[in-house]
């Protein structure tokens, strides 16, 4: 089987996709804008061969190269990079080699949010309000009807980046004043705890692996106001937020893919759609999953694309969590003491490379347990200041 992988490199613990393809017998063909001799040693040893181009944003190289691993290897089986940002690129790729996976007639009901709010409603789910708006006449308008505050995000965005809450009509002033010249979806400001439902489906839809993990806080709030992130998986997935996140599974059409949705849990107990992802979760979070059930996700996705196994055993063992810490704050507890103290429940600790330390922090922790008050006792103390 011949599976083209972009930019493989990015992020860097994401080389274990392409280590379980090779494992499986796939030929795994590396296409990005690294150099190779800077490409980490694991992933240059599982790689069939890999092609550079100068800039993956130039689609005429991208046809090119994809022309020639055609010619080499035969037909491509499959095409992905695990992410958010190159979803489009993929799309007009499977469209001119046939390959199957989302394609460009469907790109947009899971890369617009304007989009993904028609299709939750068509799952039953519950959305915030919300619309485009081109001018502050039509944002006024859309205010006066669920008032302040409101959040702004870009219609089509990846994560929190340029997303702000809007709370007084000087921030909305100063919102238009500094606007990107993209589209903005404008949304009532939901009041809750964001909770995940992250998984994996087969190539008929069926769910393969399943969990959730719920945020200390908002990324927006993360990213804008630099405060530090814990998020935290649950062994037990509320009842409610199964049935929802299975619903919109469903109507999304989530196929050989991993998903990541995300809903607000209101002080009533509603699960309000925030937003879907046709990827795996940022972060760490795919290292969670194994984590949390001593499993390979990275091995199962292989196997599911490649000889189509759609049986992945598991059980939630553990509750595991990140912790990030920023630099800057004075902080009550050296890394050293971090270690000495709670050694035994960290499985893993590294620093953050600058495009993710907005949202995860300078460094981070990943701790297991099968308690949640031990999972608390741990966050709180790495993140404890003066």
């Amino acid at each position: 089987m011949n599976v083209v992988y972009l930019s493989p490199h990015f992020p860097a613990h994401y080389y274990q996709f392409c280590k379980a393809l090779r494992a499986t017998g796939a030929n795994v063909l590396g296409l990005g804008d690294e150099s190779y001799d800077n490409l980490k040693p694991e992933l240059r040893g599982v790689m069939t061969e890999y092609y550079r181009v100068p800039d993956m944003h130039n689609y005429d190289e991208l046809l090119k190269a994809l022309g020639y691993f055609t010619f080499k290897y035969g037909r491509i089986q499959h095409l992905d990079s695990h992410n958010e940002y190159w979803l489009e690129t993929e799309a007009r790729l499977r469209d001119d080699f046939n390959i199957p996976g989302i394609k460009t007639d469907t790109i947009s009901q899971i890369r617009k949010k304007s989009k993904m709010k028609g299709l939750f409603i068509q799952a039953g789910v519950k959305v915030a309000r919300g619309r485009i708006v081109k001018t502050q006449t039509e944002a006024k308008k859309f205010i006066k009807e669920v008032g302040y505050p409101v959040v702004a995000k870009p219609d089509s965005g990846v994560g929190a980046l340029s997303t702000y809450k809007i709370s007084t009509d000087d921030d909305l002033k100063t919102f238009f004043k500094n606007k990107p010249n993209v589209d903005y979806l404008m949304e009532e400001f939901v009041d809750g705890t964001i909770y995940s439902f992250d998984g994996l489906t087969d190539s008929k839809g069926k769910i393969v692996f399943y969990t959730s993990h719920i945020y200390s806080q908002g990324i927006m709030e993360i990213v804008n106001e630099n405060r530090n992130v814990y998020y935290y998986s649950l062994r037990k997935i509320p009842k409610k937020l199964e049935q929802v996140g299975k619903k919109c599974v469903k109507t999304f059409n989530v196929r050989d893919r991993f998903f990541h949705l995300e809903f607000f849990k209101t002080k009533s107990g509603e699960f309000v759609a925030l937003e879907v992802n046709m990827r795996p979760p940022g972060g760490f979070t795919t290292d969670m999953f194994n984590f949390a059930c001593d499993i390979d996700i990275y091995q199962a996705w292989a196997d599911l694309i490649v000889h189509r196994n759609s049986t992945l055993p598991y059980t939630r063992k553990y509750h595991v969590c990140y912790a990030g810490r920023k630099t800057g704050p004075n902080y009550l507890h050296s890394h050293q003491d971090i270690l000495e103290k709670f050694g035994n429940k960290i499985v893993h600790h590294e620093h953050i490379a600058g495009v993710f330390s907005s949202a995860l922090g300078n460094y981070g922790y990943l701790f297991r347990s099968e308690y949640l008050d031990d999972i608390f006792a741990i966050a709180n103390f790495i993140q404890a200041t003066y």
